[in-house]
């Protein structure tokens, strides 16, 4: 298959990077950041989550990110919502897209979110119902897509079974994720053959965590399979909490380095992603955890 000649990068640093991250951020920081990402050329930025505060403190002032935000034309900006209560305080926020969040593995849902995969299932079906009335579009994740901490390899047809129902209950696209970033490109490659052959590459997109360091190869494998939006973590914000002193997402900025460099069209502006990774990153009182923003520097003020 052809690689793509442009590709969508989805924002998830406010959200899920943030949302792994141990120290706390204000209000006014996370916002500040957004406004930053909206400048760049991103057209979608995952805001945050509509989750329990009891559970993920980090995600407590969802209603005040999203009111305060500076929203820019042509940016949308999604948010988590993993049941229905979230999906309502995200549609009372003004949310444009929120996404719901399933796992490939048994263990992995029971212990993520306390629930069966078809509980899990269930549950979604509230909140695709209530988005269809409300004309608002909703994107499906599946993590554990190679493998689970509690596990192990998971298999890609388990993948595909979650992936084709969230599809069918109405998600406009699946994100695969590589949620303890222990993949490589012959994951990638085994995962892709057996998902392509049911949902089609410009239904889904793909997340992988850089725990293992092969996250941009793993990029690479799925852009030859077709893949066209890509999930990545202005400063590689986010950790894994399955590998202690690993790091998490997929820096934006070095997924834009390679994508620029291999003359692929993003629409994104490198020079205005890495001053966002270094100022957030100052926040949370560390350089970034990308190689570009390391090798370009600190911005000069």
């Amino acid at each position: 298959m052809t690689r793509p000649r442009h590709v969508t990068l989805y924002e998830v640093g406010p959200r899920d990077g943030l949302q792994a991250e141990a120290e706390g951020v204000s209000t006014v920081d996370k916002i500040a950041l957004i406004d930053q990402l909206s400048a760049s050329g991103l057209t979608h930025i995952e805001a945050t989550s509509f989750v329990s505060s009891k559970w993920v403190p980090q995600m407590a002032d969802a209603a005040e990110v999203m009111a305060g935000i500076t929203r820019a034309p042509g940016v949308t900006y999604p948010v988590l919502t993993p049941n229905l209560k979230g999906y309502e305080a995200a549609r009372d926020a003004n949310a444009q897209v929120v996404a719901i969040f399933g796992a490939a593995s048994e263990a992995f849902s029971q212990k993520n979110i306390n629930c069966s995969i078809e509980e899990s299932l269930e549950r979604f079906g509230f909140v695709m119902e209530s988005a269809a009335r409300d004309h608002i579009r909703v994107r499906g994740y599946v993590s554990t897509v190679i493998a689970c901490p509690y596990e192990g390899p998971v298999q890609p047809e388990a993948v595909v079974r979650v992936a084709e129902r969230m599809l069918d209950m109405g998600c406009y696209e699946i994100s695969l994720g590589d949620t303890i970033g222990v993949g490589t490109p012959g994951d990638v490659a085994r995962l892709l053959d057996t998902v392509l052959k049911v949902i089609p590459a410009d239904k889904l997109a793909v997340h992988f965590h850089d725990t293992y360091g092969q996250a941009l190869a793993n990029i690479l494998t799925s852009l030859d399979y077709g893949i066209a939006t890509i999930d990545s973590s202005v400063g590689g914000l986010g950790g894994c909490p399955y590998a202690p002193g690993a790091s998490g997402n997929v820096a934006t900025e070095d997924v834009l380095y390679m994508l620029n460099g291999l003359g692929i069209e993003t629409g994104v502006d490198l020079d205005a992603i890495v001053p966002a990774a270094w100022q957030i990153s100052d926040v949370l009182g560390r350089p970034p955890r990308s190689k570009v923003a390391v090798a370009k520097g600190r911005p000069k003020v």
